[in-house]
């Protein structure tokens, strides 16, 4: 122990060493992690053992003529404004390039190679991008181990809630449970649909927190609910944008108001708004005004409840976990027997 905080990088190369010989005794033939966590693919590395990538997004990686990831900017629809984002591709790339010096660095101290290409946290023998494909910007450079398998889906088990009553379409407001502490959208959507044609469940996601003193008439607030439980019989989810949020209720086939926070939210909310399925609301409209409007479009534009439905669809026919354990699957029985070997 240094007596200090640690850099992340630092921590992961502390994390790696205490994780070799739980790895060296497990002895997987695969060790998958998820794109947040360098500590897998490092020792990874340190073991030779095969590596892959758990994407639970949509990808970030950047190239040259599309807006750079987590910004929010939709994908160009003009050869000029591709050449717009092109022209800042070298700014973007410097900062690629320090992150990969920095995971080069973390490689070094554990006994590794560096690897030349830049997100080399990320593996190019295969990874599992778990999202829709149609919420994907299309690319040129698309490389041939990302695999797009659909939404990896899961939640904690929850008690049935009830809507409140009538037959008005249900709103759900579902903030994200990491943002937000002050329940600001919850709040301004309470307000703004007050007066709606709508029931409205609210869920604070914050368990044993005190619910708001003021709820309009046709709203209810829960501390938790379960998603699976309540999107289907839902016309719209009013979020953060979170990936799992978004990738729930889409599976559902229901248009998605994003309110961005944090985080990769506000590209999630561009997404969206760019593959027609929802509502993308700036953070500086997260009022009661603005709830109200983008839910009124959510609700009214049928080309986004299409558009939605379809995406459903595809959920229903390509169920993330199969595809991704079929993946991973195949990647197993071509590298165990060169391990083996």
């Amino acid at each position: 122990m240094t007596g200090r905080d640690l850099t992340p990088y630092e921590a992961a190369v502390e994390a790696t060493r205490t994780t070799v010989p739980l790895l060296r005794d497990f002895d997987p033939d695969v060790v998958v992690a998820d794109i947040l966590t360098a500590v897998g693919g490092l020792a990874a590395g340190v073991e030779r053992r095969p590596f892959a990538t758990l994407i639970p997004h949509v990808l970030p990686t950047s190239e040259a003529g599309l807006p750079p990831y987590s910004i929010g900017a939709r994908l160009p629809r003009s050869a000029l404004g591709r050449r717009g984002w092109a022209l800042l591709q070298p700014l973007l790339r410097r900062g690629e390039e320090r992150g990969r010096d920095e995971l080069n660095g973390a490689r070094a101290r554990v006994g590794l190679a560096p690897l030349d290409y830049t997100h080399n946290g990320i593996s190019r023998d295969l990874a599992l991008v778990a999202t829709f494909p149609q919420l994907e910007y299309p690319r040129r450079d698309w490389h041939p181990a990302f695999k797009v398998t659909g939404p990896l889906l899961w939640e904690r088990p929850a008690e049935p809630v009830e809507a409140p009553g009538g037959d008005a379409p249900l709103v759900l407001v579902a903030p994200s449970t990491s943002q937000d502490p002050d329940g600001r959208m919850v709040a301004a959507a309470l307000d703004g649909l007050a007066r709606e044609p709508v029931r409205v469940l609210a869920t604070t996601n914050r368990p044993g927190q005190p619910l708001p003193e003021r709820v309009p008439g046709n709203a209810k607030v829960v501390d938790w609910l379960s998603y699976g439980a309540t999107m289907p019989r839902c016309a719209t989810v009013v979020c953060h944008a979170g990936h799992g949020t978004v990738a729930r209720a889409l599976s559902y086939g229901v248009p998605v108001v994003g309110a961005p926070a944090a985080g990769d939210m506000a590209e999630n909310a561009a997404r969206i708004a760019w593959a027609g399925c929802g509502v993308s609301l700036p953070r500086r409209m997260v009022t009661p005004r603005g709830i109200r409007l983008a839910v009124r479009r959510a609700l009214a534009d049928g080309a986004i409840r299409s558009r939605a439905g379809e995406l459903a669809a595809w959920a229903a026919a390509n169920d993330g976990g199969t595809t991704a354990a079929a993946e991973l699957e195949r990647f197993a029985a071509r590298v165990a027997p060169s391990r083996a070997s």
